[in-house]
């Protein structure tokens, strides 16, 4: 079940410069940054009320956000929606007629196990399932 936005991913090409604007427009720092070696990718979160803006930075030419930014240009990547159970939301999705992008969820950044849903299953939208890891 979907509980609510977990956050709004943001590819960027300069984490520095994309930190430095969000910053002066949210009025507050970063809480955190971290690499996901397995995406190839540099995150840097910032807190909105109960939400997040998630900012991504490729670390590698061939990682799916330099693929995105060479397409599209820097922008919104994805929306990630807060799941209470991942594997039986993913199960849920499949049996929706949504395309998963992988048949497992996959570790992410901020202590979460993720699955995205494929833009052409969704109107164009590239979707996160999110679910925080219990130790």
């Amino acid at each position: 079940m979907i509980l609510r936005i977990e956050h709004l991913g943001i590819a960027v090409n300069s984490m520095e410069n994309a930190n430095a604007l969000f910053e002066a427009l949210l009025g507050k720092p970063h809480y955190k940054v971290e690499a996901v070696a397995s995406e190839k990718v540099g995150t840097s979160f910032f807190k909105v009320g109960e939400s997040k803006i998630e900012l991504l930075e490729a670390t590698d030419p061939e990682s799916p956000i330099a693929k995105f930014i060479s397409k599209k240009g820097e922008g919104i990547h994805h929306i990630a929606f807060e799941v209470d159970n991942i594997y039986s939301s993913m199960k849920e999705m499949k049996e929706r007629g949504f395309q998963l992008l992988s048949d497992e969820p996959k570790r992410g950044a901020d202590n979460k196990l993720i699955c995205f849903l494929h833009p052409k299953s969704t109107n164009g939208v590239l979707v996160e399932l999110c679910q925080e890891i219990r130790d």
